[in-house]
């Protein structure tokens, strides 16, 4: 049965403030995963000692990866990532719109992989939404929009996963709940799934939402020793099938 994974992993500097890639990595192999999202990954950054963490994560876990930077400065670089140990090809990585109301906002970006899964074709797409609720409004909207979920080469089935940074009372949710569904409520069992302050996590803000054809068996956030200091979401896990 295939795995997905989504996790928000801080720039790989844990909750106890220290920088650690090779135990953002264990924590996911300890997991298993056919396919991995990652968020909030530092690329030759100064400030986590020029790694490409994307690229380290990756190899540690024997997968293929593909980054997009969502932010650049000069040669350093801020993004999200999808890693796979299952065939794959890029089809499409770039920005989301901004809220220009506020200046200064981080900027935001989508990255959409097509894996192989069982000889079909996956398309996953993963993203990190803003922290301003009508920043991440016009976000969801992009998303749920021609550019991405309504692109006439996107065909189902589809997940849509990542740090959405919203609940599920939220417009966003309810705008990502229009053409797809949240798979924390079609899994046959409730399982904790909350991922945020990972020390003790209250709130849902990463989702995983799957279109007709991915059929959820289990949801849930792996809570731990390992994952409680790791980074400050927990992972957000899903096991599935396609229909």
């Amino acid at each position: 049965m295939p795995r997905i994974v989504t996790y928000n992993v801080h720039r790989c500097v844990g909750t106890d403030r220290r920088l650690d890639v090779a135990r953002i990595a264990e924590v996911l192999a300890r997991l298993e995963p056919d396919i991995v999202a990652l968020q909030e990954l530092d690329v030759g950054r100064r400030r986590t000692n020029h790694v490409d963490q994307a690229h380290e994560i990756a190899q540690r876990l024997a997968m293929t990866h593909h980054f997009h930077a969502a932010m650049r400065v000069e040669e350093e670089r801020y993004g999200d990532a999808i890693l796979t140990s299952l065939p794959e090809r890029l089809v499409k990585a770039g920005p989301l719109p901004g809220y220009p109301r506020v200046p200064g906002l981080e900027p935001r970006g989508a990255l959409w992989v097509e894996v192989g899964v069982g000889g079909r074709p996956l398309q996953v797409i993963n993203t990190h939404l803003g922290l301003v609720p009508r920043e991440q409004q016009i976000q969801a909207a992009h998303l749920a929009g021609a550019a991405w979920l309504e692109n006439d080469a996107l065909t189902w089935p589809a997940i849509l996963l990542g740090d959405f940074n919203a609940t599920a009372g939220s417009v966003v949710y309810r705008t990502l709940c229009a053409p797809l569904k949240p798979a924390r409520k079609l899994a046959p069992r409730r399982e904790p799934d909350a991922t945020f302050p990972s020390a003790l996590p209250v709130l849902r803000i990463d989702h995983l939402f799957v279109s007709p054809g991915v059929e959820v068996n289990a949801v849930f956030a792996p809570l731990d020793p390992l994952t409680r200091v790791a980074s400050d979401h927990l992972p957000l896990v899903m096991d599935f099938e396609l229909a």
